[in-house]
């Protein structure tokens, strides 16, 4: 096997196993240097198919390298750099093992050529993902990380359900374009858009996120959903039905964040919401829309994981996460204040940022196909965005009152990470070509016309004139807010609970009445013992016996023979 056969993700997969025996400098020279390494696979790394493990009747392709894989395998090994840099100071080495095993399934899913190799990837996934947030150790993080599990699993089970069935019924199990007009491929749609955090099943993410470490929620942000989009991308572009379901989930999102009082949990909503963006992208399906979507998914993996990044170091360094206990830390944590906010302008799709040139591309798609409502619902959107990551996020946390809180910046390696991805948010909204030049189609689009960069000013202007205006209506306290995890988290263990109460007593109800009839019968027969005795404890000789036996026997043969 050659370098050009060896799957680039399995790097970090055996990697993640070395990192419990070494010391502490050497398991920081591999946390940042498995994916360098990673990132020069993946770019050495021809285009065509190799890895080709023969099994069955089938092919396993392992190794698939184009245009598109190679966009997503760039930004999750860039992703893993940038993470682990951040995550020096992690002292849980199980989430170190779990955070690798996990971004190079997230790569080896993206060159999967096959839908077998890519069910095997994607479980992985699942199984790392999970004890990201089951490293925590607390009761808490047990809990929630079970119920991701769950929802992960049943997605997996929809997944290999729809894999088996496609597989039936084209005869081979090749990763390619498919229509959602069959029961194997809505089957697999199903699975991925669980993965997407597409409603009714998308609280996994809020409910999950959050509760992981200051380093592990910055993982979890960039490779679960976004692998989702690489999938979809590759699985089904154009299907108009995705279209629905990413302005739904835009809306979704923008509302749930704009009720969160909880900084990360406001976060987490938020991918929801880009992710949004990207299934609408996908359901237009032209080369522009797709195109963008590629670009969206790269830079919202950076100023999302940016956002994080504040949002960790503020809940490492003071212990608070709900807005309602933070506010003034601008005044002693200037660098992640000026980091939070480049990341705020950027998912807000501010000029001059890496959300300006990627964004408007799908927004660019939707006015090229005449698709006006979706462009027109694309536009509103980006104000929401606007209203609760761009000002909400850091307005409350940074800002608004003094809560008396003086913490200092992070430690380095966190200041260092927050700095990387501030500059490449800035240098990509500055030079968007690099960027471009590596999406799977050519690229025409220029982002900075007049009419698109003044449009854009006058949304985020009116919008931030909205926000301050309702100020009163948007501030925080100290409430819940319910979402479809309610439904399993809360109303189905209570009518489980009450359906078994139920079926306890009716059980117990009907062991007591058929006790009390035995007794009643038991009784009966006592008192008939006399009767009973004097045929049943006579004494018969055993040739009579014998001779009843012998007749049943007969009678037995005779049926048995009439029977046949």
């Amino acid at each position: 096997m050659t370098m050009n056969d060896f799957p680039p993700g399995i790097v970090l997969i055996l990697g993640a196993f070395l990192l419990p025996f070494v010391g502490r400098s050497a398991r920081s020279v591999l946390i940042l240097g498995l994916p360098l390494l990673t990132l020069g696979l993946v770019w050495s790394l021809p285009d065509g198919s190799s890895a080709i493990v023969p099994i069955f009747d089938y092919q396993l392709v392992f190794l698939r390298s184009d245009a598109l894989s190679r966009v997503f395998a760039t930004i999750f090994s860039i992703m893993t750099f940038a993470g682990g840099l951040y995550a020096l100071n992690q002292k849980r080495v199980l989430e170190l093992v779990a955070v690798f095993v996990y971004a190079g399934s997230a790569i080896g899913a993206v060159f999967s050529g096959d839908l077998i190799s890519l069910f095997i990837f994607w479980e992985l996934m699942a199984l790392a993902s999970t004890v990201v947030v089951l490293s925590v150790g607390s009761n808490l993080c047990y809990r929630v990380s079970m119920r991701y599990f769950m929802v992960h699993m049943f997605g997996g089970t929809l997944l290999l359900v729809g894999i088996l069935a496609h597989i039936m019924d084209t005869g081979t199990a090749a990763f390619s374009a498919m229509e959602p007009n069959s029961f194997g491929t809505i089957f697999i749609l199903a699975g991925f858009l669980i993965n997407a955090a597409a409603p009714p099943l998308s609280a996994w993410l809020s409910d999950s996120y959050p509760e992981a470490s200051y380093s592990g929620t910055v993982f979890l942000s960039a490779f679960t959903t976004k692998t989702a989009v690489y999938v979809l991308l590759r699985g089904f572009p154009g299907a108009e039905i995705l279209i629905f379901i990413g302005i739904f989930m835009i809306f979704y999102g923008i509302i749930y964040a704009l009720l969160e009082n909880d900084m990360r949990r406001i976060l987490a909503y938020s991918i929801v919401n880009q992710v949004g963006f990207m299934v609408t992208g996908i359901g237009i399906g032209t080369e522009m829309a797709l195109n963008g979507v590629a670009a969206h998914a790269f830079t919202h993996i950076i100023y999302k994981a940016l956002l994080l990044m504040s949002a960790g170091a503020v809940l490492y360094m003071t212990g608070k996460r709900k807005c309602s206990d933070l506010g003034g830390l601008f005044q002693s944590m200037p660098l992640t204040t000026i980091c939070g906010i480049i990341g705020a302008l950027s998912i807000s799709s501010f000029p001059l940022t890496s959300g300006f040139i990627s964004k408007s591309m799908i927004g660019q798609a939707a006015a090229d196909s005449n698709l006006m409502i979706v462009w027109f619902l694309l536009l509103a959107a980006s104000a929401g965005v606007f209203l609760h990551a761009g000002i909400k996020f850091p307005w409350f946390v940074f800002f608004q009152k003094d809560s008396g809180l003086r913490p200092p910046d992070p430690p380095w390696n966190m200041r260092l990470a927050m700095i990387l991805f501030s500059v490449l948010c800035i240098g990509l909204g500055v030079w968007p070509e690099f960027l471009y030049n590596m999406l799977p189609y050519p690229v025409a689009y220029e982002p900075y016309t007049v009419p698109h960069v003044v449009n854009m000013l006058q949304l985020l202007m009116f919008s931030g004139f909205a926000f301050f205006l309702m100020l009163p209506l948007m501030k925080r306290t100290l409430t819940i807010t319910l979402d479809f995890d309610w439904f399993y988290r809360r109303l189905m263990p209570t009518a489980l609970k009450n359906a078994f109460s139920l079926i306890w007593k009716a059980d117990h109800g009907l062991r007591h009445m058929f006790m009390v009839r035995l007794d009643m019968c038991l009784d009966f027969v006592s008192r008939r013992n006399g009767c009973i005795s004097s045929l049943v404890s006579r004494t018969y000789p055993a040739g009579s016996m014998v001779m009843w036996v012998a007749a049943i026997l007969a009678a037995y043969l005779v049926l048995s023979f009439f029977a046949y």
